[in-house]
């Protein structure tokens, strides 16, 4: 009877032993697979998502500066940033189309301030300078915030879908923050260095945080995954959409040739596009930049030093236009289909903003029409040609 127990008790004992080294042993593997799947899930979302300090490094500095172009697009004019953007504003001359004094009726700078006929006194040429110079500056600082904000699901931040997009806006970043470094003289004048600083800086600090983001992001290395198909009649060094690409070059690109002459050479008359002498009247390009031995010269010639703030203004939406083209031609002839097939999500990151930015430039033409044709000038054909690479342009990026 006593060796049965302690046969009996034995057995026991080396069941539980067996059962626990089960247990710890499912314990172990649990934890094992536990670990793999957290592993797997912080891989995946490290590849999918924006890095957070990149996200709110734009946020902040496109956040700002996109605040400022909205306001000079819907309230020319207001002071939205204390004394500082007081400042600037007084050194463009946006503040003469801002009036706040009766009620609801006021038009406090937006739209609605649009007069049918142009005249000395109202200067709708230069009122719509200010507000194409903010829509341009608005899209092409909305080309940073939406795709990263908004961020879609087959979007992935590390194969590189946003590359194209980040690289042209530190280009971009640069080129107008040079822009602004180039003019503190003629701010410190009249008391707007300290915004043109700030802008500057806002400008400079995102392009080298997106610089060091997208370094870091280029060190890791992954594994390039090969498309199993392409679309029809296309390889991985096709453009992604020739339609696009034929349109940009018909309407960007004569957009992009009168915009050089804004910028590098203001006041100088073109002999295409027609009545292109009115235009620089409208906009007043032969005040601030009356073209030598002209009669324009020997009229404004010497109260030419006195409108500097327009001429700043008009070269920078010509500055605005000719960044929000590169970034067209950027999507149009740069990316390519790709050996993983992504060169058409790509382009969409560009494309659905810059479907938002030539709607607005559509739009402020249209309400600027009448302005503009009571000073022989007709915006119909501009307004038909930028409308038919809008369509295009929607249609290709959301459809």
């Amino acid at each position: 009877m006593a060796t049965k127990k302690r046969k009996n008790a034995t057995k026991s004992v080396s069941k539980t032993n067996v059962n626990k080294i089960d247990h710890a042993k499912t314990q172990q593997k649990q934890e094992l697979e536990k670990n793999v799947t957290d592993a797997k899930i912080s891989a995946a979302k490290e590849m999918h998502f924006v890095p957070t300090p990149l996200l709110f490094t734009v946020l902040i500095c496109s956040g700002v500066l996109a605040i400022i172009s909205y306001r000079d697009v819907f309230g020319t004019g207001k002071v939205i940033f204390g004394d500082s953007d007081l400042a600037m504003l007084q050194f463009t001359g946006s503040t003469k189309w801002y009036e706040n004094n009766i009620g609801w009726k006021s038009t406090a700078g937006g739209f609605s301030a649009v007069e049918k006929i142009t005249t000395d006194d109202n200067d709708m040429g230069g009122f719509f300078v200010r507000k194409m110079a903010g829509a341009g500056a608005l899209g092409y600082h909305m080309q940073k915030l939406i795709p990263l904000l908004f961020q879609k699901a087959d979007t992935h931040w590390g194969r590189g879908h946003f590359q194209p997009m980040l690289l042209s806006s530190v280009l971009g970043n640069i080129v107008i923050a040079c822009f602004y470094v180039s003019h503190f003289e003629d701010f410190k004048s009249s008391g707007a260095h300290e915004m043109g600083f700030r802008i500057a800086s806002l400008l400079i600090v995102e392009a080298v945080v997106i610089m060091v983001f997208i370094l870091v992001s280029q060190l890791k290395s992954r594994p390039t995954l090969k498309a199993k198909s392409f679309p029809a009649g296309k390889g991985p060094k096709s453009i992604v959409s020739k339609i696009i690409t034929r349109t940009f070059c018909l309407v960007t690109g004569v957009i992009t040739f009168i915009a050089v002459r804004d910028f590098f050479f203001p006041g100088q008359e073109l002999p295409f596009p027609p009545y292109d002498d009115i235009y620089l009247e409208w906009t007043g390009a032969f005040i601030h930049s009356p073209p030598s031995n002209t009669v324009e010269e020997a009229e404004h010639g010497l109260e030419a030093p006195l409108h500097i703030g327009d001429k700043f203004m008009s070269r920078l939406m010509a500055l605005y236009m000719l960044v929000n083209s590169f970034q067209k031609f950027v999507s149009a002839f740069l990316i390519r289909v790709g050996k993983d097939n992504s060169g058409g999500k790509k382009c969409k990151v560009f494309w659905q903003c810059q479907a938002f930015t030539n709607a607005l430039f559509l739009f402020t033409l249209r309400v600027f029409a009448s302005a503009a044709l009571s000073a022989s000038l007709d915006f119909r054909w501009h307004a038909m040609c930028l409308g038919y690479e809008t369509f295009l342009l929607g249609l290709f990026a959301f459809w």
